[in-house]
């Protein structure tokens, strides 16, 4: 029997999914409140238990926007949650459901963030590109894995001075947020608001779910990242820099102080996230660390017209050219105002 629950109302929602090896960060809890308390997202989630565990699961949020519409997404500023499902069958019936939900919500259309190959037929709506690094090795096979440059700039990092701190506190992520805006500034990017850090940090790291890694050069934070993990694997979620200190190559420290870590603690594997296909930089950066590549595929489904859509990465456009260039106060009220609505 499919049920339509909200997580938010389950104590023991995380006890459920790690029923299922497959699950992540995202498909848990924390997220939903993050996404909830910040954003005012809906969660709506359709699963099947069996004897007890979970046997397959579909989450979605509803967006409810008077700028962009209303529409399900599965699951909002994730990289890839793709359903939980052991076969084709079991994720249609999840995913009818979901639209049965969704005409009655008069959503526009429900967006899968991965799990494409689940839907048979169904055209992709957008690619992106995954990383993952396995971490099942000691230090130095780990180390001599990266390429050569990256050990360099990891060794240059050292040489200069650059600590580097694991943290939990809401100031060290205070600090990070700091290196957020201008990073975001000079990719064209509004900054997301702080209160979505404010609730990471209440909903995630509170509960041991997460680090904030801050590195430091006499003191002052130069670069920094933001890691979720759950079970055996964690995912390298955020990234920011002071571009003024590059030269020191700090955030190669962070990333390598951070797969250290994970791997003496357990985690067998660290996700790097999604890749836009045009931004080979961002890919060359991922694949330094010896880490394997993936497709991600997003599926669309337009309630209006009755089929699976297409969509275009909009990662990369003219709004990159006006945030680059607006006041620092006015990208962060845009960030402030724009997030809930794009999701």
């Amino acid at each position: 029997m499919i049920q339509r629950i909200n997580p938010l109302d389950d104590a023991d929602w995380d006890a459920l999914i790690k029923t299922c090896p497959s699950a992540s960060f995202f498909h848990g809890a924390a997220w939903a409140r993050v996404l909830h308390y910040t954003y005012g997202f809906s969660p709506s989630y359709f699963l099947v238990r069996d004897r007890g565990c979970l046997h397959s699961l579909l989450p979605v949020m509803g967006v409810k926007s008077w700028l962009t519409g209303r529409r399900g997404i599965s699951l909002p500023f994730t990289d890839e949650c793709a359903p939980l499902c052991p076969d084709g069958d079991s994720l249609r019936r999840l995913f009818a459901a979901a639209i049965a939900h969704g005409r009655a919500s008069a959503w526009k259309y429900l967006e899968i963030r991965g799990g494409r190959p689940l839907f048979e037929n169904a055209v992709t709506s957008t690619s992106f590109l995954g990383h993952r690094l396995d971490l099942g090795a000691d230090e130095a096979t780990l180390f001599g894995r990266v390429d050569s440059s990256v050990r360099r700039a990891v060794r240059k990092a050292e040489q200069c001075g650059v600590t580097v701190e694991f943290s939990q506190d809401l100031a060290a992520l205070r600090a990070f947020y700091g290196l957020v805006g201008t990073t975001r500034k000079r990719h064209g990017i509004p900054p997301q608001p702080w209160n979505f850090f404010a609730n990471i940090h209440r909903h995630v790291m509170a509960a041991g779910q997460g680090w904030v890694v801050l590195a430091r050069h006499q003191g002052v934070p130069v670069a920094g990242a933001v890691f979720l993990h759950f079970q055996k694997t964690a995912i390298y979620k955020y990234g920011a820099s002071d571009d003024a200190y590059q030269h020191l190559r700090a955030n190669n420290l962070v990333m390598w102080q951070a797969i250290k870590r994970y791997a003496r603690e357990g985690c067998a594997v660290l996700d790097f996230g999604r890749t836009s296909l045009s931004n080979d930089g961002l890919r060359r950066f991922k694949l330094g660390w010896g880490t394997t590549e993936h497709p991600i595929e997003y599926v669309k489904y337009d309630l209006q017209s009755n089929g699976f859509v297409t969509a275009p990465d909009e990662a990369a456009g003219w709004h990159n050219h006006v945030f680059r260039h607006l006041p620092a106060f006015l990208s962060r009220a845009a960030g402030r105002l724009l997030y809930r609505h794009i999701a």
